[in-house]
């Protein structure tokens, strides 16, 4: 399990209780699209399931990339409405837009077995571990010499 933790992980102080309140709870909030993408991590013995939300998304607006041993989840939404009164002018115009951008270290993960599947919202990713293969042992003959 080690190797899935996110890179957004921050090692926090246990003896120090009022570590990183300053940063949390004065920082001021982040810009949209700055968000996390909620993603819980299950260890099913052979593999691990990442289930990572992304409500409002389509399929198309969802990226995973595998670059050496980091997957990237990407999500964009582009999203505009406008409202015109009888002559075509606009009485209202609204967009939104927004991103998201998360990695992970796959180590220790068979990368080339990798499969995902999008379902009402929810980016279901099946990592199947690297499988250890025992190491191989041979015996050696010893040659006698005259």
């Amino acid at each position: 399990m080690f190797a899935m933790t996110p890179f957004e992980r921050r090692d926090y102080d246990l003896f120090d209780m009022l570590d990183g309140f300053d940063r949390g709870f004065f920082a001021p909030p982040a810009p949209h699209g700055k968000e996390h993408i909620r993603t819980d991590i299950r260890d099913e013995g052979d593999k691990f399931v990442m289930e990572a939300e992304l409500p409002g998304f389509a399929k198309e607006d969802i990226a995973l990339d595998i670059t050496d041993n980091m997957l990237t989840l990407t999500a964009e939404h582009k999203e505009e409405k406008s409202e015109k009164d009888e002559k075509g002018k606009y009485i209202r115009r609204e967009r939104r837009v927004g991103s998201y951008k998360r990695s992970f270290d796959l180590t220790g993960i068979s990368t080339d077995n990798i499969t995902a599947e999008y379902r009402n919202g929810i980016l279901y990713i099946d990592l199947p571990k690297q499988q250890i293969e025992p190491p191989k042992s041979r015996r050696l003959e010893i040659a006698a010499k005259d």
